[in-house]
This record gives structure tokens, sequence and C-alpha cells, in this order.
């Protein structure tokens, strides 16, 4: 057992067998049909959520865990003697970051940090390894939080979404965008920057096409990565990651191309078979 405990959220996306064996603790956020409130990752899964879906036809809420939640998480380890470094989803996102602040000023001074990843999914996970891996070699929090400051804006998180359904459901396109998007067949793709989604470009034609798209651009920018970890996340999309994930281990050469699950909130967000790729760029 560390001296620090490293926290994320739900929406690190991590695979829970990482979770499990790095000891990361997981405040989970909320999804919420009608007044059913669900336990994101602990409550729901994505299929359940996906059939509740089809079933209502409306897409879930989605809400940030509250300052309690985050004092419930925290106060054990802090009862031990640990400090607690907690990873946010992007402030730009969602209140779980600001939530996590309030909790953290609870606590006596130093005893738990919350630093704002600026990222989501495994754009999150990718710091809280870099955090993980810092803690096992004796860093203390200063030292993690300053290393987390010159990675975070050197994570690349790009997704393909399959369908414009959900974005139209959770009103971010128009009706009409939604069907000519759909007679088109067109697929948007989505970067974060600066902490928020925003679209990059839109790929026209087969899905194929657009995972081929998806790789070319990562392919082409593995001079600038850091190899140490790749991560492939998808919703319900399992074969593309299998086949991304060969591909890219062999092409980059990487100590580790990981596949992960997105949770219900990205989920709820993106829409079934989603699929990004998110890496690291090398701090050299």
């Amino acid at each position: 057992m560390g001296a620090i405990k490293i926290f994320a959220d739900s929406t690190c996306d991590l695979p829970p067998a990482w979770i499990e064996k790095y000891d990361i603790g997981i405040v989970p956020l909320y999804v919420t049909f009608g007044d059913t409130n669900y336990r994101d990752g602990v409550d729901l899964q994505p299929p359940q959520l996906y059939q509740k879906v089809d079933e209502t036809g409306r897409l879930p809420k989605t809400a940030a865990p509250s300052p309690a939640d985050f004092m419930q998480a925290f106060a054990p380890f802090i009862e031990e003697g640990r400090q607690v470094l907690y990873i946010s989803l992007s402030s730009e996102l969602s209140s779980t970051y600001q939530n996590a602040l309030i909790a953290s000023e609870e606590f006596s001074e130093g005893q738990v940090t919350v630093f704002d990843s600026l990222n989501l999914s495994t754009g999150i996970g990718l710091q809280v390894m870099k955090a993980v891996r810092a803690a096992a070699e004796g860093k203390s929090v200063t030292e993690i939080v300053a290393l987390l400051e010159a990675v975070r804006s050197h994570v690349e998180t790009e997704f393909v979404i399959d369908s414009l359904d959900y974005l139209y459901k959770g009103g971010r396109c128009s009706g009409m965008q939604n069907l000519v998007g759909s007679l088109l067949r067109i697929r948007p793709v989505i970067k974060v920057t600066d902490g928020k989604m925003t679209p990059a470009y839109k790929v026209r034609g087969s899905r194929e096409k657009a995972l081929d798209q998806l790789l070319e651009n990562a392919i082409s920018r593995i001079p600038e990565m850091d190899r140490d970890l790749i991560f492939i996340t998808h919703s319900l999309a399992d074969a593309d990651a299998v086949q991304l994930q060969k591909v890219l281990q062999a092409k980059t050469g990487a100590r580790e191309v990981a596949v992960s699950n997105a949770g219900c909130v990205i989920s709820s967000h993106c829409g079934a078979k989603t699929i990004g790729i998110l890496y690291t760029k090398s701090l050299n």
C-alpha cells in the first residue's frame, strides 16, 4: 500500500482489471432514466444503457458525483494516513472537477489534491496511468502533479462516431443534419481540444473508410508518439478495436496497445460503435 492513493472517476474508461491491479479509486458519475439514478459502471453497463434508450427513444441525463460522494470516497484513505490525488473529467465538460474541489476543502491542507485532466475517457486514463507509475516510483504528489501538468496538453484524443443519432437525441445536431448525415453516411470525428469536445472533420462513406482515416492519422504521428501506452477505446465495437490494436501494435512497436470499453456516460453522448485512438505525444 503506497502513501498516495490515485483516484479517477468512471469516465476514465480504464479496464476493470487495471483498476484492480493498480489499486485505482473510482468515483462513478450518474446516469438517470426518468426518476431512477444509476451509477456509471456499477449499476448500469453500456448494453443495458442502449436497451433503455431503444425502449424509451430518449437519452438519459448524466450528472457529476456530489461533493458528498467524493468525501465519502476519499475519507477512508485519509483516515489511513494516505494522501489522495484525484484526476478528474475535464472541467469544460462537467461539474465533476468543481465538486471534487469542494470536497477537498473539507480535509486538511495537502490531504486531497484535485487535478483537471482537461480530457475524457482514456485521455484521462493515460494521465492516471502516468500518475500510478510515478507514485509507485516514490514520487511525491507535488512531483506527480508537475508531471501531469506537462503531459496534459500532449494527450491526443480522437473518436469516430458511427451515427449522428445520439448527437441528435442529445441536442448536438439538428434533425435535418441527422437526416442528411444518415443519407450521405457521414461520420463525424471528434477531438478533445483545450478540454472541450470539438468536431475535427467528417468522413463520408463506409465505416471502413472512417476507421482507415482514424488509423492513418495515428500512424502519421508515430514519430511524435510516446510509445509507452496507446489506447483503443470503443463502445460495442470489439472486432474493430481488435483489428486496430493489431495494426497499431505492428506499426508503432509500442510497449502496449490496450483495448478498453467506453462506459455509460461516454456511450450516452456518442452512441454504439464509437471508437477512438488515444495516446500521449512525447515530451521530448
